[in-house]
């Protein structure tokens, strides 16, 4: 009998005897976390990436996204929860004391921004590579805006250790760390990701509101209700960072990117980069000698795909994330429908990474049939019900077959089995620690109000608070609790090599460029014409 064929309760049960439990162990995980630097009163800052935390292009662990002033916090990959947090707990720390007066903004919506055009790009040096990176940026805004580009998130990366292939290949009759078999097995995660996600903005979805300076003139079907000054929100909302009003494209709406496999994975989305699109046509590529935008096609560059979960192999330099997984396969996979934990300082909690654990391997170990066209679109169904509306009473959503049911009951079935999953991994670690957080996250299906949305929303309308005073009140308050804090993990010359060493990189690669502009372009994208 072959591991396709086992269930989710047999395949369990093979990994954990004996021989075979211990190498579970070594569940890495990466953080990235997002967060605006915003002023003293509340407004988006204006000045420059701090130079004293180093080169945003080459820093290790500290960068910018999309603006100038929205930095985002990068943990190497660890086999351990405690030293994650205390990686990602450094990094604010050590931010909070270079940037002044400024505070980190602690929501996943962003805080008012009076004009689109104060949202600086991120800058990244003369280099060519810096240069592209800044002009991607620009293509962003004229495609889709710069508030969108602003809204912040958490990046949840995730892979199992090599002992674990080569128990599971054994049982498969599989020759030891196969890379078809370990992308074949991540691929299916995926697709659970796409079945089972809507379980991770009911859980901690924290963006049930937005400051109405958001829509910007923009009219919306959405049944705002408003609170305060100006802020709208919609009761049994979740996470409005994952509605069409949050992170995403129209124009991507249409792509058709396959998860059955990782080549047609990779096929669909080299083809989605190589597709005119006539509306970004319009923008202009390249005009009176300024460019505007990458390309005009869908997507400028791979990652510029919206998706909430994305297969990932570490590029080397200057390789393509597209080429770097057609040739040595998925090395860990990426979830990204997580917003930002406003009641942390750091963003996130250990719970959240220990709960991520239990989803991850069920999805992993679960059976995962190819999605078809009709279940993608009930899975999309059943995530734009959650994100809008994931704690009305009675919600109902479409279960695997179809059919209608009641959310907290599929929530309740799906627990029933990720405590299997929590079992053997508190078997293998020696302790209840997940069994702790699994029943600790069950109690959010049984009661709405004790979801972050919930939580948040009821602050707003009990203290009469608008979006942005909440939102101020909690970055002073975290900006204290950082400074009076302590370094953990590293010391504060790392931090200090890391920058210098960063800045000596930069220099590096703005000395070492031997081609123009266009001919780099050319070159990265396959157009450059040779002469003979």
């Amino acid at each position: 009998m072959t591991t396709s064929s086992l269930s989710l309760r047999e395949l369990l049960a093979a990994l954990g005897t004996p021989d075979r439990l211990p190498a579970l162990k070594g569940i890495r995980r990466g953080l990235e976390r997002e967060t605006l630097r915003i002023t003293p009163d509340g407004g988006l800052a204006q000045g420059d990436h701090p130079r004293s935390l180093g080169s945003a292009l080459t820093h290790a662990n500290i960068t910018t996204d999309y603006s100038e002033s929205l930095l985002e916090f990068i943990t190497p990959a660890t086999d351990s929860i405690e030293s994650l947090m205390e990686q990602l707990g450094d990094i604010h720390h050590h931010v909070s004391q270079h940037i002044g007066e400024e505070r980190l903004w602690p929501l996943s919506m962003p805080c008012f921004v009076g004009d689109e055009e104060s949202i600086r790009l991120a800058q990244y040096g003369s280099s060519n590579i810096g240069k592209m990176k800044t002009l991607y940026r620009q293509g962003l805004k004229h495609r889709y805006g710069s508030l969108m580009q602003v809204i912040a998130g958490i990046h949840f990366n995730f892979s199992m250790p090599d002992s674990f292939w080569c128990e599971w290949q054994d049982l498969a009759g599989e020759p030891c760390c196969s890379q078809r078999f370990i992308s074949e097995k991540y691929m299916g995660l995926i697709r659970n990701v796409y079945r089972f996600g809507w379980l991770v903005p009911y859980l901690f979805g924290a963006s049930p509101a937005i400051c109405s300076s958001f829509l910007k003139g923009r009219t919306s079907t959405l049944p705002f209700e408003k609170l305060g000054k100006g802020t709208l929100y919609l009761p049994y909302a979740t996470s409005l960072r994952l509605s069409d009003l949050g992170y995403t494209s129209s124009a991507q709406s249409r792509l058709d990117i396959s998860h059955d496999n990782l080549p047609a994975y990779v096929a669909s989305l080299r083809r989605a980069i190589n597709t005119h699109d006539p509306e970004f046509a319009k923008i202009g590529v390249k005009v009176n000698g300024e460019y505007r935008q990458l390309n005009d096609n869908v997507l400028q560059l791979e990652n510029e795909l919206y998706a909430p979960i994305r297969p990932k192999r570490t590029p080397r330099s200057g390789e393509k994330p597209s080429d770097a997984l057609e040739q040595r396969g998925i090395e860990y996979i990426e979830l990204r429908t997580v917003d930002v934990n406003p009641f942390t300082p750091l963003g996130i909690e250990a719970e959240q990474v220990r709960f991520f654990d239990v989803f991850l391997v069920w999805c992993l170990l679960r059976p995962s049939a190819q999605l078809t066209e009709q279940e993608i679109a009930r899975n999309r169904r059943n995530q734009t019900k959650v994100v809008l509306e994931g704690r009305r009473p009675g919600l109902t959503l479409e279960d695997e077959q179809g059919a209608a049911i009641g959310l907290k009951e599929y929530g309740l079935q799906l627990f029933d089995e990720l405590a299997l999953v929590a079992d053997l991994l508190d078997r293998c670690c020696g302790r209840n620690r997940y069994r702790e957080t699994l029943a600790m996250h069950r109690e959010k299906l049984l009661d709405p109000e004790l979801t972050y949305s919930a939580r948040l929303l009821r602050r707003l309308q009990e203290e009469g608070l608008d979006n942005g005073c909440f939102g101020d009140a909690l970055a002073s308050q975290y900006r204290e609790q950082l400074l009076a804090g302590e370094l953990q993990y590293w010391d504060e010359a790392y931090f200090a090599g890391e920058a210098r060493d960063s800045l000596l990189k930069q220099r590096e690669r703005e000395r070492g460029d031997s081609l123009s502009f266009d001919d780099f372009l050319a070159d990265y994208f396959g157009t450059r014409q040779t002469t003979t």
